[in-house]
């Protein structure tokens, strides 16, 4: 086995893992929000998740943590054969369609872009002014 295979064979397994990842975080999610899962920093003065919004916010996560692994797993299999623009440029589309899905569960996730940051205090800060 020559490390072509090798390396193949890994991004192989990292796409098993992403799915994995997304099927069991669905299996995983729905009782969890059934039991009432709250996440441990909920805004000042916000009301409890329902059932619902819990599974949608913990299938979100799941799903993100499977794409970043689904990512990866197409960056190694790129590099493992021999790049060539038509790979480079079919990777750099999945790569982009895959980042805004990420984007997207993330802002319905938390309410805000991944680079804006969670202000300190917001609702003192804004009750203050």
């Amino acid at each position: 086995m020559d490390l072509q295979q090798i390396i193949e064979a890994i991004g192989g397994y990292m796409d098993a893992a992403g799915v994995a990842v997304m099927v069991l975080g669905a299996m995983v999610s729905l009782p969890l929000a059934i039991r009432g899962f709250q996440p441990r920093r909920l805004p000042e003065g916000a009301e409890p998740l329902s059932v619902y919004r819990s599974y949608r916010q913990l299938l979100g996560r799941s799903i993100l943590l499977g794409l970043e692994l689904l990512v990866a797993a197409d960056i190694i299999k790129t590099v493992a054969v021999t790049p060539t623009f038509e790979s480079v440029g079919v990777l750099a589309i999945i790569v982009l369609i895959r980042t805004f899905l990420s984007f997207s569960l993330e802002l319905e996730i938390t309410g805000r872009w991944p680079w804006q940051k969670q202000p300190e205090g917001s609702s003192a800060a804004s009750s203050a002014g």
